[in-house]
């Protein structure tokens, strides 16, 4: 004899659901709570949008400090100057070759020695660790460094660039922790069907992994795109600059006489930052909002364990 199913009257749920309404506590805190948000996205967007500002206004409103949140005295000097200079150009592809090359060096080096690490059976793992915290707080100082690279042969070279930055501690620490919680199940698994370890590496962890590895690309190319002290230190051709440091070199050199751009010096003098540091975060800028997701999602994932 077949059990009668007990019957659920849908209308009385719809009902009930309908009758219930937020308390005037929940809405108070909705309020405040977008209230806040929203005044912090506009402090947050303040600053770009007062540079982008600056940018393209005159010497005497910026003088002035007439300037905040449109252009005063609209004028394109400055950036005329600057982008017509054909070693920006060439310093700008440097910069996107740089970026690229020592972003994809230090994911493949950060990834396999995270992925190592978190293998809690590791023989010597706490030294290793160890080893890893040391050099957070610790560096071997200006000189040395600059020895070293010297007798390496690596001046004048993208290596000089690349190959001191290609693994950040704190990079590292994330993708650790990410990787001590993933499912040892799947891994497992994998290797009962025959998988070697670097077949569950590669077609296992890492396809499931893309969070965190496109949070540490961020974190990379963003440093490695700003970063202009190795190269300033390292490189003595000018045509083998990042575009950080030729438009330091335009700051130092032509704030308040506009000198090596041409034009109208004055001009150059009052916004040549605005413009130059315009120039440098714009692409992140752009890049950013396509990312941000797993960005936020892959932070997260990696914080979970210390």
């Amino acid at each position: 004899m077949e059990e009668l199913a007990p019957r659920v009257d849908l209308a009385a749920v719809r009902a009930s659901t309908r009758t219930i309404k937020p308390t005037t506590g929940y809405r108070v805190f909705t309020v405040i709570n977008a209230v806040v948000l929203v005044l912090v996205g506009l402090l947050t967007l303040y600053p770009f949008v007062n540079l982008a500002a600056r940018a393209f206004s005159s010497q005497a409103a910026i003088a002035a400090g007439d300037v905040f949140l449109w252009p005063v005295g609209f004028n394109t000097t400055t950036l005329q100057s600057v982008v017509e200079q054909e070693r920006f150009w060439i310093n700008y592809g440097n910069t996107v070759l740089y970026t690229v090359v020592a972003t994809a060096i230090a994911m493949v080096l950060t990834t396999s020695f995270a992925y190592v690490l978190s293998k809690q059976h590791l023989k010597g793992r706490g030294f290793l660790v160890g080893i890893t915290l040391f050099t957070m707080f610790f560096a071997g100082g200006l000189i040395p460094n600059y020895l070293l690279i010297s007798e390496l042969g690596f001046k004048n070279t993208i290596w000089a660039i690349v190959l001191p930055q290609a693994i950040s501690v704190f990079n590292l620490l994330v993708m650790k922790s990410f990787f001590e919680n993933f499912p040892a199940e799947l891994e497992e698994a994998a290797a009962i069907d025959g998988l070697s370890t670097y077949g569950i590496l590669f077609r296992i962890v890492l396809p499931l992994s893309k969070a965190i590895i496109a949070t540490m690309i961020l974190f990379y190319a963003v440093a490695f795109w700003n970063s202009w002290f190795p190269a300033f230190l390292y490189m003595d051709d000018p045509d083998l600059y990042p575009v950080s440091v030729y438009l330091r070199n335009i700051i130092a050199g032509a704030t308040g006489t506009g000198e090596g751009l041409g034009g109208d010096a004055v001009q150059i003098g009052a916004n040549v930052k605005a413009v130059t540091t315009l120039l440098t975060v714009l692409p992140i800028v752009c890049l950013y909002p396509f990312i941000q997701k797993h960005f936020v999602s892959g932070v997260m994932l990696g914080s979970v364990k210390g």
